[in-house]
């Protein structure tokens, strides 16, 4: 993201409860169209009976259409929640729906629900059942109507949270007065890649084959240069019907490869917005019969990988002065180096190389304006004395409830000592 502005309202989103959101995400049907022509008799073009045959050929699936698009609202109060968790491998998102009596504004309403965690990796078979706690709740792209999508964390029958369940350490951190009083803000950018169904090779590549070298494909435009804005475009545009606090999108270096950008979004509010954007994303590529991969480094050779830059300030990083303050949470950010980069994403070592814009994994280093360092901070902060900083480290597949509340607490709460503080001034060359 080019800079971080004021967070949206959004993020302490509340829905109303007779709200009509308006027309789900669905293809473009024919049947309004023929019936009309029908009724207005026989067409003396041959080009009739092709668009006829077309329709006998998907009836099925006009019929399917139909329903699926159908809109409940006028015959009944209750509504449908899709419950949608993380599952045992830290990435993998799992969801299942649920009848509610009527439409609600705030998750606390929801009842708790419970899954088989044995078939998630999360819980063994002869003790299985994982209970799910609603945390945050968007209004649902696909079904329409007062249909929701509900984010929940993970807990055991005896109310303590799975191990895989990073919510919960997220929550703490982030209800901290000392980090409450600084209101941090969050702008994260998601980069992903699209792969070709069958083969898992990024879409608009030859099978097997590659195209041409890094350049032209970059925010371009052209069959030749961009593949697979339409699911980046209906991504965006259900992101904006859901109420997440999506802000821009784009094509990346790599073909076949997007990014979109989620906030300023404060506190952990960033990373249940991060995750409701992502399984969005999961079901419009399932539409779309293409695959959604977030692996740092898809393609190994000379192509970029995927991250999910951390854009992060605190209100006093924001005020006059604030540059000082930046400048402290990078020197605490390097004394922390290790535990950042073991919680920032797997296979991570294969993007963060020191080439295609990245800092080398096991050295830490800042600069401004200089993408190839761990830490960015911006031409216009250093200007104005003030702004945010850009954590560069973070991969694609990080978990932004791990990424935001550490970068809290490692610049908020973590008190390293004088002398820790001097030695690493003078190792990455930072003034204090």
């Amino acid at each position: 993201m080019a800079q971080i502005l004021a967070p949206s309202t959004q993020w302490q989103m509340r829905l109303p409860k007779t709200s009509t959101y308006g027309s789900p995400i669905a293809t473009k049907m024919w049947s309004s169209l023929l019936l009309k022509r029908n009724k207005q008799g026989a067409a003396k073009s041959s080009g009739k009976f092709s668009v006829l045959a077309l329709q006998s050929e998907n009836s099925t699936v006009n019929r399917l259409e139909k329903l699926l698009n159908m809109d409940i609202t006028p015959y009944t109060e209750q509504i449908i929640a899709e419950y949608i968790w993380i599952g045992g491998g830290g990435i993998d998102l799992r969801s299942k729906s649920k009848t509610i009596a009527k439409p609600v504004e705030h998750p606390s309403e929801l009842p708790k629900w419970n899954y088989d965690g044995s078939s998630t990796g999360q819980a063994p078979g002869d003790d299985s059942e994982v209970i799910l706690y609603p945390q945050a709740i968007f209004k649902d792209p696909f079904r329409g109507g007062n249909n929701i999508l509900v984010i929940c964390d993970t807990y055991t029958p005896a109310g303590e949270p799975i191990p895989t369940n990073k919510r919960h350490r997220a929550a703490e951190i982030f209800s901290n007065k000392k980090v409450v009083g600084e209101v941090p803000w969050f702008g994260i950018e998601q980069e992903y890649t699209l792969l070709q169904q069958n083969v898992k090779w990024p879409l608009g590549w030859p099978v097997g084959g590659y195209p041409g070298p890094q350049g032209p494909y970059y925010c371009g435009a052209g069959a030749d240069k961009s593949f697979g804005r339409d699911i980046s475009d209906a991504h965006y545009k259900a992101c904006l019907y859901a109420g997440i606090n999506i802000s821009g999108t784009n094509g990346e270096v790599m073909p076949g490869q997007w990014e979109y950008q989620v906030g300023p979004s404060v506190g952990i509010d960033a990373a249940d917005h991060i995750w409701c954007s992502r399984y969005i994303l999961e079901r419009i590529t399932e539409q779309a019969g293409v695959v959604l991969s977030l692996d740092p480094k898809p393609i190994e050779g000379d192509w970029n990988g995927a991250g999910c830059h951390t854009n992060y300030s605190t209100k006093s990083m924001r005020e006059d002065g604030g540059f000082e303050v930046i400048k402290k949470a990078i020197l605490n950010l390097s004394l922390c180096h290790k535990e950042h980069i073991s919680a920032y994403g797997e296979g991570n070592e294969r993007r963060l190389t020191g080439k295609h814009e990245t800092a080398n994994i096991n050295t830490f280093s800042w600069g401004v304006a200089n993408r190839g360092c761990s830490i960015r901070v911006g031409r216009d902060t250093e200007k104005n004395g003030k702004g945010y900083l850009e954590d560069r480290r973070p991969a694609s597949n990080m978990d932004p409830y791990v990424v935001t509340s550490l970068l809290a607490e490692t610049t908020i709460l973590y008190e390293p000592t004088l002398e820790a503080e001097a030695l690493a001034a003078q190792k990455i060359a930072l003034k204090v």
